[in-house]
């Protein structure tokens, strides 16, 4: 196959499998840390796994440095491609393992370079992933009854992982930081690719948003006070703390185990509310303290070393109708100054949007196969497509009522942009996807140069089946 259309093959097979390795997360919450922790010996073997009580064998198929590869990573990856419909090249066994090596390989790296993240980043991170999770299945409440733990028992068993997953990310952004394409490598790129092997794009649409969630007022968060204050005063004539979380608690995770959060360590929590809890002896409440999330009492269950295990409850202000007029109002006037051409829309959406998916994009919603704000029909949230439905393109909505993921009161306007006919890939209509997979060529050239500079200061090791795939052939 011709260079470039393995490029562009590549690019959407690479974006598809860091879309799925996410899933792969779910897997480590399946291994004990024993497993975890056992050298390969130079063999892969077979391991042991138990998860809610039933056991399965599970393969080891590789190693790198401190870290194994089990073959269950391989095969959810796999079957995640094929659930997709997508139809791919190649042995994608291959290539989610040559993902799972890359990244296990940037990690053992990074240990030696002291590559780290900020706590921060991978709370930020966590957030995003626990509200895809809910999103996709419906509710918070669902997702927990589901699978039979809270949200925030799901952040503390994935914290690893994603901490992992986000160091990994930094290392290959490292690698690459400085590579770039110019528009005569992205022209020559394009023009390489036989005419019969261009792709062909389904109806794509450009459109926006620019979020604003209500703000609560003075009135709101006095009420919020008042309440948490009197609940709090009835734990302290006798009322049962937990009974009181199971009816009153604003916080849907935790209120059905009546307030329980588990045994959290120093950093997890929220400065305010760590501080408070670790200034408490065992089976002691707490005055009402505040944080960006409401007004809680909380009550310190244990402490084990570092780790300590409190419940709360959590009273939340609810904005009334003069803050949802004030926010209503705030954007409604974003709105005009778009009109009137005094702002640009993405401008206002990276100032003033509150929207952490689409603000950093200039309100724009983004294709994950192909990293740009051109996005099929058929990929567009449900909702978005009956909205643009009835517009025209180049039309901002007024301020329309919204609920945020995290379940925030808020408003939004919704700006659709452009739409695209189904056409064969050209440099005028898809000069960013072409430039993408120009750019991820010259990355992934990098990044090959580095794993085999890499692999001679670090162990690595896979299984003898794995031996052809095209990351392993020269041998390690």
């Amino acid at each position: 196959m011709h260079t470039a259309i393995q490029a562009f093959a590549h690019y959407y097979v690479l974006l598809f499998v860091r879309k799925y390795l996410f899933s792969l997360l779910f897997v480590a919450l399946l291994t004990p840390l024993s497993l975890l922790a056992q050298p390969l010996k130079y063999k892969p073997t077979a391991a042991t796994i138990s998860a809610g009580g039933a056991t399965t064998i599970d393969e080891i198929v590789g190693k790198v440095d401190n870290y194994i590869i089990l073959k269950s990573e391989i095969e959810l990856g796999v079957l995640q491609a094929q659930s997709s419909g997508e139809k791919f090249k190649g042995d994608m066994n291959c290539k989610v393992l040559e993902q799972i090596v890359l990244s296990k390989l940037m990690l053992a790296k990074a240990e030696i370079d002291s590559v780290t993240v900020e706590e921060r980043q991978v709370d930020d991170q966590l957030e995003r992933r626990m509200q895809y999770m809910i999103q996709t299945i419906g509710s918070r409440e669902k997702l927990e009854t589901y699978y039979k733990k809270t949200v925030d028992q799901f952040k503390s068993e994935l914290r690893k992982q994603v901490k992992e997953q986000l160091i990994a990310q930094k290392m290959q952004e490292t690698i690459s930081k400085n590579i770039k394409v110019t528009p005569g490598e992205v022209k020559r790129f394009y023009n390489a690719i036989p005419k019969d092997s261009l792709p062909y794009f389904s109806k794509e649409v450009q459109v926006g948003q620019i979020v604003l969630t209500v703000k609560q007022g003075k009135a709101a968060k006095q009420e919020a006070k008042k309440r948490a204050i009197e609940i709090r005063k009835r734990i302290l004539d006798g009322e049962d703390f937990a009974t009181l979380a199971k009816e009153l608690s604003e916080d849907p995770g935790s209120a059905a185990q009546g307030g329980n959060l588990g045994f959290w360590g120093k950093g997890d929590m929220v400065p305010q509310y760590e501080a408070a809890a670790l200034a408490l002896k065992p089976g002691q409440t707490s005055d009402v303290v505040e944080s960006q999330f409401g007004f809680h009492i909380i009550q310190l269950i244990a402490r084990k070393g570092a780790q300590y295990d409190s419940r709360h409850i959590l009273i939340r202000p609810n904005p009334n109708a003069n803050d949802k007029e004030e926010t209503m109002r705030q954007l409604d006037s974003l709105r005009n100054l778009i009109l009137i051409d005094s702002l640009k829309f993405d401008q206002g959406a990276k100032k003033f949007s509150d929207d952490n998916e689409t603000k950093d994009q200039g309100g724009f919603f983004v294709d994950p196969a192909t990293n740009t704000n051109r996005v099929p029909l058929e990929n567009l949230d449900p909702v978005i497509y009956f909205i643009i439905d009835t517009m025209d393109v180049n039309e901002i909505t007024r301020p329309m009522p919204y609920r945020t993921p995290d379940g925030k009161e808020a408003f939004r306007i919704v700006y659709f942009k452009a739409k695209y006919a189904p056409h064969e890939a050209n440099l005028k209509d898809d000069y960013q996807k072409i430039y993408n997979a120009c750019l991820l060529q010259k990355k992934q050239l990098a990044l090959r140069n580095w794993f085999e500079k890499a692999r001679t200061e670090v162990f690595v090791e896979v299984d003898q089946q794995y031996k052809n795939c095209e990351l392993f052939k020269d041998g390690i």
